[in-house]
């Protein structure tokens, strides 16, 4: 494979089943490369994979939904900037604006009668605010009032009545509302809020109920630790949410609990599940929940009993799986299945009788047009004996007893995870001939809450070892060249990647992307409360020789690996003067370096064109220092309709 190759991949957007399971609408993402972007197109097929149409004109189409009872479908779209609600019938027709608000429509809920929508929206600027702001008033108090780094607005809730087409506000005051859920019997709402909008601050969100008979607003919860995933019981007694803990903000697997919203009494359902949840609903009877749960490097579904906190594997899949929902009778799952080898597409079962259907066809083929790699989980006991798991990537013609250049992966995080998913890019490295392992270090999600919690206090210090422990094992094992190895990751991988290279002269080459280099600077401007709260600990002006001792500027003097730095100018998850501060070092020290600044993009790049400088270049890089290649790609021919587009 080459890069060309994977972003040309279809993806999955947005599947959604009909609540009488006899349908699907989801959306396939495909490259547009003279727009630079993705666009979506969303198709119907039937539950049993045939007669799959386009479904959604050619205006597109966000934030999908069917009403309870399947009368429509709900999506939104921009009206003048604003985002607004329309409305279609299942039984065909346009789409229709329903909402016409004056700012933005955030998230929204149906109401189980179908007779309303509730939404999400912010405070819209007066005409005389719009015209200040216009003429260059837009100067902003920073975390003050709803502002946070960026200026912002409180934000409420509103009804629209889909008789009456009237929109009427719901609550009113000065609140940032996040997870928002609709009783039963449609008398009540449940979300969360917070007062303030600090960007470290959201353990400071609480539980609220409203009452719309008699429009009294209760406080639930009242704690340190932030709350999400509002789900209401089925009889509209209970109100099941998401949460490490109940008092702080803890580094663990997210738990599922319930509170009584009449007495405000709760408790934890999950303790008994080991991983990660991802997503959970209420079985009909009330009497238990369902949830996708990841464990270890494979996601499955699972059933948890609330009144004996038991849980029930209820699948058994190889590789990844997403679980997008099930019909209101509860017969019929929706999910996405992937592996190493095998890209994503969607299927269907009866929830009793799990045989996966298939309804999609983003790739076919793709396993016969190209040579993937292969894949296994391997196991090894880092230098404390903690052990520790990771995944393998092994060249298409892998011949045992011969050593090969390695790549090793850092995950993102800390609490990332590799999971046996599907990414063309292991295969594309798979394909220049690389051995790649990725492992799950301490810190990961998805294992227990004491393998998530190891490095608390110690970042940069056990992982290291976790992720060396690996290499010297398949160096052992005779399966990589130990003068051949390169290190690359993003966020916390280039993080650690970047104490990786202060630490050791055993890389040949690295790429770190989006990297924290300093963690002082950083404390002000980026995220800092998982800094303040677990990994490093305290503040800099607590814990100055802490926050030093974990920065890689500080032992700057020490790489000898040349390095390459990648980093988005509108990264505001590790700002981006923390890679051009590695630069400047590694740059007036003399060392091999290059730095590669991406305009407009964020954390994760949105941009085609802009993923591909950054994998072509990556490759690149790692390819001359580490087997001396000069490698270069075919350039793609952006503006020639009538040439074939050449791969790398």
């Amino acid at each position: 494979m080459s890069t060309d190759d994977g972003l040309k991949m279809v993806g999955l957007n947005s599947p959604m089943i009909s609540p009488n399971g006899q349908s699907v609408v989801y959306g396939k993402s495909k490259l547009n490369w003279e727009k630079n972007k993705r666009e979506t197109k969303f198709y119907h097929v039937s539950a049993d994979g045939e007669h799959e149409y386009q479904y959604i004109g050619e205006d597109g189409a966000s934030s999908l939904s069917y009403s309870p009872k399947g009368t429509f479908i709900s999506l939104k779209r921009t009206v003048d900037k604003k985002q607004q609600i329309f409305l279609m019938r299942t039984t065909g027709g346009e789409a229709v604006q329903l909402t016409k608000h004056k700012a933005s429509v955030g998230s929204y809920v149906w109401a189980e009668d179908e007779s309303a929508i509730f939404f999400i929206a912010s405070k819209a600027l007066s005409k005389e605010e719009e015209k200040k702001k216009k003429d260059g008033y837009d100067s902003y108090y920073v975390d003050e009032g709803p502002n946070g780094q960026t200026p912002s607005s409180w934000n409420n809730i509103w009804m629209i009545d889909l008789k009456t087409k009237k929109e009427k506000q719901i609550t009113k005051g000065e609140h940032r509302l996040g997870s928002l859920a609709v009783s039963p019997d449609g008398k009540q709402l449940a979300f969360t809020k917070r007062t303030e909008n600090r960007r470290n601050q959201g353990n400071l969100s609480e539980i609220y109920t409203y009452n719309l008979d008699n429009s009294q607003m209760t406080q639930l919860t009242d704690n340190n630790a932030p709350e999400g995933g509002l789900r209401w019981s089925p009889d509209g007694s209970k109100i099941a949410y998401s949460a490490a803990d109940d008092k702080n903000w803890e580094l663990r697997n997210g738990k599922i609990w319930v509170i009584d919203p009449k007495t405000k009494s709760y408790e934890q359902l999950s303790g008994a599940f080991e991983g990660n949840i991802r997503g959970y609903e209420w079985a009909n009877d009330g009497k238990s929940i369902y949830f996708a749960g990841l464990q270890r490097t494979q996601t499955n579904l699972f059933q948890l009993d609330v009144a004996s906190k038991t849980v029930k594997k209820l699948t058994d899949t190889q590789g990844g799986m997403s679980f997008y929902g099930m019909s209101k009778a509860q017969d019929k799952v929706l999910f996405s299945l992937n592996d190493t080898d095998k890209p994503t597409e969607l299927y269907i079962s009866d929830l009793n009788n799990f045989q996966p259907k298939q309804l999609s066809k983003l790739n076919p083929g793709i396993q016969d047009s190209f040579h993937m790699a292969k894949t296994e989980v391997i196991r090894w006991k880092s230098k404390d004996g903690t052990e520790i798991e990771g995944l393998l990537y092994l060249p298409p013609n892998y011949e045992k007893g011969k050593k090969y250049p390695l790549l090793l992966h850092i995950h993102g995080g800390p609490a990332g995870v590799f999971t046996e998913n599907f990414s063309y890019r292991y295969h594309v490295w798979a394909g220049l001939g690389y051995v790649q392992l990725a492992p799950n270090v301490r810190g990961s999600s998805g294992y227990s809450d004491e393998l998530l919690r190891g490095n608390m206090k110690d970042i940069g210090g056990g992982d290291y070892e976790d992720l060396m422990s690996g290499v010297d094992k398949l160096i052992e094992e005779g399966i990589v060249d130990e003068d051949k190895m390169a290190v690359r990751g993003w966020s916390y991988g280039g993080i650690l990647g970047g104490t990786t290279i202060t630490k050791t002269d055993r890389f040949k080459a690295a790429s770190l992307g989006a990297m924290v280099s300093d963690w002082t600077s950083e404390y002000g401007i980026g995220f800092n409360f998982d800094v303040r709260l677990w990994y490093i600990g305290g503040t800099p002006w607590e814990n100055p020789e802490g926050y030093r001792a974990k920065s890689a500027l500080t032992n700057a003097k020490n790489v000898t690996t040349p390095t390459l730095l990648l980093h988005g100018n509108s990264d505001r998850t590790d700002t981006e003067p923390q890679s051009m501060m590695f630069f400047a070092a590694l740059k007036d020290m003399g060392k091999d370096v290059r730095y590669i600044r991406f305009p407009r993009e964020p954390h994760g790049f949105r941009e085609p064109r802009h993923q591909r400088t950054r994998d072509v270049e990556e490759i690149k890089w790692v390819q001359k220092y580490t087997l001396g290649i000069d490698w270069k790609p075919t350039e793609k021919l952006d503006k020639d309709k009538k040439k074939k587009v050449v791969k790398p």
